[in-house]
């Protein structure tokens, strides 16, 4: 009875497994040759067959993900008949006993390259590396053959977020957070927006499910009173359009649950200040393509006749599109009631664009028109790609600031148009110009005006480098300097000087012990290195070659008996600034085999508070308390630091370093007290600041550090620090400060040494 419940069960599964290949072909508009179909066919039997058997954490066959993979390619980004095999057959080489030989002798050459590319890194990498940067870093190295590999694997990691439900905590903070810190920007890179804003809003929903559950159900709770909004603004619109004969559809466009909790974090906002939540977007067809950018600013002029304009909320990617090929007119008017709509503007061909990103730009350039400013930044990642001195974080940070979705339009002498991401100096100029440029650059001349190398540049602004043949980089420069291109070229130019002095200091030491008659020897670099605080060898002749060790007192130095005392300083400086601040309850081990047990990461982690067992800290760059939403990263040497997980540094750990992300929940925090920052600001008045202390003193119990207050012309400003128990009583402690008369804002500052 249970064999044929089991085998019926089976039957099913398998009808509904081919009727999805049905799906897959009717999501494919350029799969429906004869040709196309039966090379799809042969790859979903191919996939099919070989992961028979195989279910995903959910239970669900796991030719199910391929399958939903291909469905996304085709349907969601618009690639057609190889991008489909590759989707339904990127798991074989990896889960199967199929070899890549295997699918270019049922395929070719071409699907075989893409797949390699998608398949998952199996070997052993040095243990400093991150498994996720050497995965990230294989798949963007098909940039250099197809660039269609990208769009797959956002495919992938799109349904797998969609799926996430089914995994345990630490792994859904894993991937939620290395999505958010990579995938979402690339797919923003590419101009995928709507791939990218489902990416950024999964993302947070496992990142921080209270804050997301809260927007989207108030988001949900004015959904009516928004849509009969957008209905009312956009009538006189809709009425000047129709008078003026335009074909063209309009759409309130919701702004995403990530982009509001972002504003509200950027801004410090409740959910009812975020200014922009209204937004409706117009789709025109032009009446020939000659007119197209024209007929964007007679449709934004009629919007403005209607409507009053946010002057400084314009953004005009018609006349210059964003390096992804994005082109729209974006504009902000007040609407009726005081409230502020946005309005994004754009052909049917912007629309589609805008949508697909790069897969559309296929079927409107051609493969003969002009290299796109896309074609440039993928360049710039093949360039970054072929650095072998580069090690796999190194290049993920390099590759993260190429990353930039805000941008800065400058100018050459000779009029020609660079892009820069906002904030770039002029240092970052003229390295985009040439490396060499950057070397020996002096100065610069901005709009004919001198200026130093460090000067943020603006858009439109015209720049001039001004060089010299005896400058060379400087190590200040990484101060100010914001392109991946100019931080690699200016860490090459140290190196390739450390490599020089190295090979210098060698040849000088090893003169210098020959005129004493020495030898080189283990005993004689011993001394050495502790004499002159350093650990090895090459930073010795680093030092040497580079005049800040003298060699004239090398006897005395050999001669007396070195007992290492800089070590044990340096040693000793290192355990005192890693001291541990917090710990969690835990039996302390028997024997340090046991460390590889301390932490089960399928588990949360609570913490508490018993102070005899020292082994977590409190991270000093996001000063997290007891009822912050947070977690764990745990050290190669088994030591727990606890972030916040907004913190841009945790950001980082869980997307690059994610297998040793832990948990973290707290329980009940009464005894410790963590010191915090607010900033206070508000209209002044007499008795303000006595009101402010006797709530923070008397009514609630909180003790305070330290108070500093500051009023000019009516208004004030203050910070206090204070003990807190836990984030609960500091938001009560916000709230209720928030009540006091004159009192505007208040806010808890993340990082007391700000």
């Amino acid at each position: 009875m249970v064999f044929k419940e089991e085998t019926e069960k089976l039957e099913i599964e398998q009808q509904e497994i081919e009727k999805k290949y049905f799906e897959i072909l009717k999501a494919c508009l350029r799969c429906r040759t004869e040709e196309n179909t039966k090379l799809i066919r042969r790859a979903f039997d191919l996939a099919n067959e070989a992961h028979k058997g195989m279910r995903r954490k959910s239970g669900e066959p796991y030719i199910y993900h391929p399958i939903e993979v291909a469905k996304i390619v085709a349907g969601e980004i618009g690639l057609g008949t190889t991008s489909v095999i590759c989707a339904l057959l990127h798991d074989v080489v990896e889960d199967t006993e199929y070899t890549l030989e295997d699918i270019e002798n049922l395929f070719d050459k071409k699907i075989a390259s893409i797949i390699d590319g998608l398949t998952k890194i199996s070997s052993v990498f040095d243990k400093d590396s991150s498994l996720q940067a050497e995965n990230f870093r294989k798949m963007l190295l098909t940039l250099s053959d197809d660039v269609r590999v990208i769009f797959i694997k956002l495919a992938d990691r799109l349904h797998n977020m969609r799926t996430l439900d089914s995994m345990p905590l630490n792994k859904q903070l894993k991937i939620a957070s290395e999505t958010l810190f990579l995938y979402a920007p690339l797919a923003h890179r590419l101009g995928l927006y709507s791939i990218k804003t489902e990416l950024e809003d999964l993302s947070l929903k496992y990142e921080h499910p209270v804050l997301f559950n809260e927007i989207k159900q108030k988001l949900k709770e004015t959904e009516k009173e928004r849509l009969s909004y957008i209905n009312k603004f956009s009538l006189p619109i809709i009425n000047r359009l129709t008078d003026a004969g335009i074909n063209y559809s309009i759409t309130g466009r919701p702004k995403s649950i990530f982009s509001i909790y972002t504003k509200m974090q950027s801004k410090n906002v409740p959910f009812e200040e975020v200014f922009d939540i209204f937004a409706i977007r117009i789709i025109f067809e032009p009446e020939s393509s000659n007119i197209e950018k024209s007929q964007c600013w007679n449709i934004y002029s009629f919007v403005t006749d209607i409507y009053q304009p946010k002057p400084d909320r314009l953004r005009d990617w018609v006349s210059t599109p964003k390096a992804n090929g994005y082109e729209a007119l974006h504009l902000t008017v007040m609407g009726p009631e005081g409230k502020w709509v946005e309005v994004q503007i754009r052909s049917q061909r912007m629309d589609e664009i805008a949508e697909r990103g790069y897969a559309a730009h296929w079927k409107y350039k051609g493969d003969n028109s002009d290299e796109g400013e896309l074609d440039k930044w993928i360049k710039k990642i093949r360039e970054m790609l072929e650095n072998p001195a580069s090690n796999a974080l190194e290049f993920l940070d390099e590759f993260k600031m190429n990353l930039f979705s805000k941008e800065i339009y400058v100018f050459t002498p000779k009029g020609i148009l660079k892009r820069l991401p906002k904030n770039s100096s002029a240092l970052d100029f003229a390295y985009e110009i040439h490396s060499e440029v950057g070397n020996k650059a002096i100065g610069a001349k901005i709009n004919y005006k001198l200026v130093s190398l460090s000067h943020i540049l603006n858009s439109g602004d015209q720049v001039e480098i001004i060089t010299s043949d005896k400058q060379k980089p400087q190590r200040d420069w990484l101060d100010f300097v914001g392109t991946a291109k100019a931080k690699s070229a200016i860490k090459n130019s140290f190196k390739n000087e450390r490599k020089d002095n190295i090979e210098k200091g060698k040849i000088l030491l090893e003169e210098k012990l020959k005129e004493l008659n020495l030898h080189p020897n283990s005993n004689i670099f011993k001394k050495l290195l502790a004499a002159y605080g350093v650990t090895k060898k090459d930073d010795l002749y680093n030092k040497i070659g580079m005049e800040s060790i003298e060699l004239h007192y090398l006897e005395k130095v050999l001669s007396k008996k070195s007992k290492n005392k800089f070590i044990r300083y340096w040693q000793l400086r290192v355990s005192k600034t890693t001291s541990k601040i917090n710990v969690f309850s835990k039996k302390k081990a028997d024997d340090d085999d046991s460390k590889t047990s301390a932490f089960d990461k399928k588990k949360p982690l609570y913490l508490s508070e018993d102070i005899d067992n020292a082994i977590y800290k409190l991270a000093k760059c996001c000063n997290p308390i007891p009822g912050d939403d947070v977690m764990g990263y745990v050290t190669p040497s088994e030591e727990l630091i606890v972030h916040k997980k907004k913190c841009a540094i945790a950001q980082k750990l869980m997307s690059s370093f994610g297998d040793n992300i832990i948990t973290i929940e707290w329980t009940v925090h009464k005894i410790m007290a963590h010191l915090v920052r607010i900033k206070l600001q508000g209209i002044d008045r007499l008795g303000l600041v006595h009101n402010v202390t006797e709530i923070i003193s008397n009514e609630l119990a909180v003790n305070m550090r330290a108070l500093t207050f500051d009023t000019h012309d009516g208004i004030f400003e203050g910070s206090i620090d204070l003990y807190i128990h836990n984030a609960d009583d500091l938001n009560n402690l916000i709230k209720n400060l928030k009540k006091i008369k004159g009192v505007d804002k208040v806010i808890r500052l993340e990082d007391r040494d700000a």
